[in-house]
């Protein structure tokens, strides 16, 4: 009795003794711990750096790398996600340096990390310079591919792209290599005066996880949905950084292999209600069958952009033959390439099949196994002959292979041709022209209707080869005096590109004409993409200022501002659909509805009498047939980049902004219509390639679904 009465004693003792805390009381011990957690990881994380300050180095160099490339590529610094995600991804490589335990550990260290410096510095550099000439961020199977394709082509354009400012990221590699070679005491430290602290391995994980979390608080679903994607890759390296988009680069370069295990059904029913919804009927319009039966004889012409048609130079036109088959023909005013890192390919691709690029490499090279649906097969069933000519080689781009996919009979590539006269990157235009209608003679003998496509090559960057192109004068002539303006400079050289360009042109049909070749043909010309022209060229073509020799001052009213979306309009490229047929100049009109280079095929098959039912451009004149009113005329064009033009706007996926132009203003209701319709192009065409969808039984994919 008296031991019990002693325990509920002591138990009323120790409860008094311990009052209940408060709220308040805990939550400020919570943060009292929390900062003595905080202060105590600072601590160890700042010894962990003094007792291994190369790791603190490399980790601060590739961070400040990673600021310096997009300053001077997306001009993007102050942002914080990609600061954190540089620092978690390299704090994420350097704790493999304390899992070298060897007992040649502080060598094998060294090299680990002078290794990921390196790794770290052609990721910076490549993407520089690949950003000067493609106005994006470069991929892993690009790069493998002009490796496997050194020979010619668009990887040799390097050497002209390269400047000084491209290396400007060795600084980390010199630095490293200084602090590798010098020699450095070590201040002795009593045992028992330092700190115990975690494990290096734990520390380090530790802040990287912190880190990373950060990083992604800072993301909102939509990023997280873009990364996956991977169409926008300027806003993948401001959002991300670019270690992290490099490394999402090289996981999604193996979707080729892994997109028949996964996804599939998924992406088959997506593509059929698609198909569904928004099939376009055959069109039935002024223009339809006005080609019919007609040979067609197609020029890829080579970064010929629009802005050079009518454009006169001391009163010289730049591009007289073109001028004339715009006025006496269809001319599309208005009129977009779609492509993105495969170039020229992407533009033979959407062309003739009226799908965009894929999100990630190139279909030429990464897709090169799927079956496609084209223009092209289509005129096969209907008796043409169909066929291509490029006199580089036929490997370049895969074309060899790729041609035939997409339904062209015959490539004649660099073996067809004697190579006899060179400029740049092969055969010049000139030889080219004349060598292309001798066989194009021999093609007409067999009394068979023909489509062929002829790719030029002369007028490529770098646009260095002033010999070839002529002496067309680029200067400025006021009151009798001369002034310099565009001589020497890259935009100078490219306008006598595309005049020499022009003149061969202009030999093709003086040629096909003497030979009775035009009679029943008609010619058609786009240009395949811009020509790469940087910011300071179209400005000092734009704003020159005789009287100083340069360009406008900024505040000068004359000054026109080469912003982003002046550049990114400017990069219209022309696309003209001409025949001497008197009945087919009756139909001749200028068009300016916004049209893509996925209008192209729809608009040329209605007037060759068929319909591409996989399309997913529409003819243009059977959206203006079907508009209400003048004024009601638009048609979305759709860039890889996740970027989309219409006729009233042109929308800035990156910014997430839009620059009016024709309205003053756009619902919101237009503005998220127009981008879910073109998030869905872009994903239904993308799901189209990757997943193989015409070369695939439909009854095999529905038996996958119902499983």
């Amino acid at each position: 009795m008296i031991q019990k009465e002693v325990e509920v004693f002591n138990l009323k003792k120790k409860t008094e003794s311990k009052p209940k805390k408060s709220f308040w009381t805990k939550l400020s011990n919570f943060f009292s711990k929390a900062d003595n957690f905080i202060k105590k990881s600072i601590i160890n994380i700042k010894i962990l750096f003094q007792e291994n300050p190369l790791i603190f180095y490399y980790i601060v160099g590739c961070t400040f790398n990673g600021i310096l490339l997009r300053a001077l590529t997306v001009k993007n610094v102050f942002a914080i996600s990609p600061v954190l995600a540089d620092i978690a991804i390299s704090m994420f490589f350097a704790s493999f340096y304390f899992l070298i335990t060897d007992k040649y550990n502080k060598i094998f260290r060294k090299l680990y990390l002078l290794f990921l410096i390196i790794i770290s510095i052609i990721v910076t550099v490549g993407n520089s310079i690949y950003y000067t000439y493609y106005n994006s961020f470069i991929s892993i199977t690009f790069i493998s591919f002009a490796v496997a394709n050194h020979e010619t082509g668009d990887a040799n354009v390097v050497g002209d792209l390269i400047g000084p400012l491209h290396f400007i990221y060795l600084w980390l590699l010199v630095f490293f290599i200084y602090l590798l070679t010098k020699k450095t005491k070590k201040p002795k430290q009593e045992k028992e005066d330092k700190p115990k602290t975690p494990h290096p391995i734990i520390q380090i994980y530790s802040w990287f996880l912190i880190i990373l979390l950060l990083f992604l608080l800072t993301l909102s679903p939509k990023d997280f949905s873009r990364f996956y994607d991977q169409w926008n890759r300027e806003y993948l390296v401001t959002k991300f950084g670019v270690y992290l988009y490099q490394i999402n680069d090289v996981i999604k370069s193996v979707e080729p292999k892994m997109a028949s295990l996964f996804g599939s059904d998924k992406a088959y029913k997506n593509i059929t209600e698609y198909y569904e919804e928004n099939t376009f009927k055959k069109s039935k319009n002024d223009y339809t069958n006005l080609l019919k039966g007609k040979n067609i004889i197609a020029i890829h012409a080579e970064s010929m952009q629009n802005v050079m048609l009518g454009l006169k130079l001391n009163g010289k036109e730049v591009t007289p033959n073109l001028n004339k088959l715009a006025k006496t023909g269809i001319y599309f005013n208005n009129f977009y390439s779609q492509v993105s890192v495969g170039t020229s390919s992407d533009t033979e691709f959407t062309f003739s099949s009226s799908l965009l690029p894929v999100d990630n490499g190139s279909v030429f090279i990464n897709y090169s196994d799927r079956d496609y649906k084209t223009g092209y097969q289509k005129l096969s069933e209907m008796g043409y002959y169909t066929f291509s000519m490029h006199a580089n080689t036929g490997d370049f781009w895969n074309r060899n292979i790729m041609h035939k996919k997409l339904g062209y009979q015959k490539f004649y590539e660099k073996s067809s041709f004697t190579i006899d006269e060179t400029s740049g990157f092969g055969l010049t235009d000139k030889s080219f022209m004349r060598q292309a209608v001798e066989i194009i003679k021999e093609i007409n003998a067999n009394e068979k209707p023909y489509y062929g496509t002829l790719i030029t090559l002369t007028n490529h960057t770098p646009f260095s080869d002033v010999e070839t192109y002529g002496d067309f004068d680029v200067s400025m002539t006021v009151d009798g005096k001369k002034y310099p303006y565009l001589e020497g400079s890259k935009i100078g050289n490219y306008i006598k590109s595309v005049h020499y360009a022009d003149e061969q042109i202009g030999l093709l049909i003086e040629l096909l004409e003497k030979e009775n070749l035009l009679d029943n043909t008609a010619i058609v010309i786009y240009g395949d993409h811009d020509a790469r022209l940087s910011y300071s060229n179209w400005d000092l073509f734009y704003n020159y200022d005789y009287t100083t020799d340069d360009v406008y001052d900024e505040d000068d009213p004359r000054r026109i501002d080469v912003d982003y979306y002046f550049y990114e309009l400017n990069k219209k490229v022309p696309f003209i659909i001409w025949s001497n047929d008197k009945e087919f100049q009756k139909h001749s009109t200028t068009v300016e509805v916004a049209t893509g280079m996925y209008n192209a095929m729809p608009t040329l098959a209605n007037m060759l009498g068929f319909n591409l039912e996989s399309a997913l451009g529409q003819d243009i004149f059977q959206i203006i047939k079907d508009s209400k009113k003048p004024q009601d005329i638009d048609n979305l064009v759709v860039f890889p980049n996740g970027n989309f033009l219409t006729n009233y706007i042109y929308y800035n996926d990156n910014k997430e902004e839009y620059k009016l132009l024709k309205k003053d203003t756009v619902s919101d209701a237009y503005l998220q219509q127009m981008k879910e319709k073109a998030s869905k192009i872009l994903e239904v065409s993308n799901d189209i390639i990757v997943y193989n969808y015409f070369g695939i039984e439909k009854e095999e994919y529905a038996n996958e679904v119902k499983k």
